[in-house]
């Protein structure tokens, strides 16, 4: 039998190397947010969607975010479009764009998140 080989490239001690298949978690309540990355100038989510569930449309006045499908479709909205999003595919919302996502398909749906720059909590020009 044989081994199996090591990784060819390992992580550094300054690597943080995430599982992204782990960190999935599902509620029947509402769409589940899981904080993948963090930084002052960034964060990067899981958005895990059952069948129906969505974040409502709202806009960030002074930040970008991307959509990206890993897993099942997703319902982007952006300004007064809609855009179906399959696994592999991304869209970006500049500042200002009325943004968010659905899951209208009878399957769950799991979308990576990136935004930046971090709206500061208490301070987000956000709105709904």
């Amino acid at each position: 039998m044989q081994q199996s080989q090591p990784d060819p490239i390992l992580p550094s001690a300054a690597a943080t190397v995430q599982d992204l298949g782990a960190l999935r978690r599902f509620s029947n309540e509402t769409m589940t947010k899981v904080n993948v990355f963090d930084s002052p100038r960034m964060f990067c989510d899981l958005y895990c969607l059952e069948p129906g569930q969505e974040q409502s449309p709202h806009t960030h006045v002074d930040s970008d975010k991307i959509y990206a499908v890993l897993d099942g479709e997703a319902v982007a909205t952006l300004g007064d479009d809609e855009v179906l999003l399959r696994p592999g595919q991304a869209v970006m919302a500049a500042p200002g764009v009325r943004h968010g996502i659905a899951n209208r398909s009878p399957g769950r749906c799991v979308v990576l998140v990136f935004m930046t720059p971090k709206p500061v909590r208490g301070n987000d020009r956000s709105s709904g």
